[in-house]
């Protein structure tokens, strides 16, 4: 995949101008995602989740720790990406 590189301008589409490093206004990255699902695979993400066999009782976040994709953090419940991870436990070092 090639490195994105955020152009100052939100990438759901809606022309919003963005602050230095961010491809999304706040909460527009799950308007995209949204999008592209019923778009592309006319799907919702619950649809989607279950499709795959996730849902309440089979977590897709643990899955994605199992596999190493994300991570736990070591001080709470919070999971995600590794970068993620960094960004959390900085702001609750402060």
């Amino acid at each position: 995949m090639p490195r994105l590189i955020p152009t100052g301008t939100c990438w759901c589409g809606c022309g919003t101008e963005v602050g230095f490093g961010s491809f999304f206004a706040r909460g527009h990255d799950k308007i995209g995602e949204a999008a592209l699902l019923v778009r592309e695979y006319d799907s919702s993400v619950p649809q989607l989740l279950h499709k795959h066999g996730h849902g309440p009782g089979h977590s897709i976040t643990a899955a994605a720790v199992e596999s190493g994709a994300w991570e736990k953090c070591s001080k709470c419940t919070y999971v995600g990406a590794p970068a993620s991870i960094r960004t959390h436990l900085k702001k609750h070092e402060q």
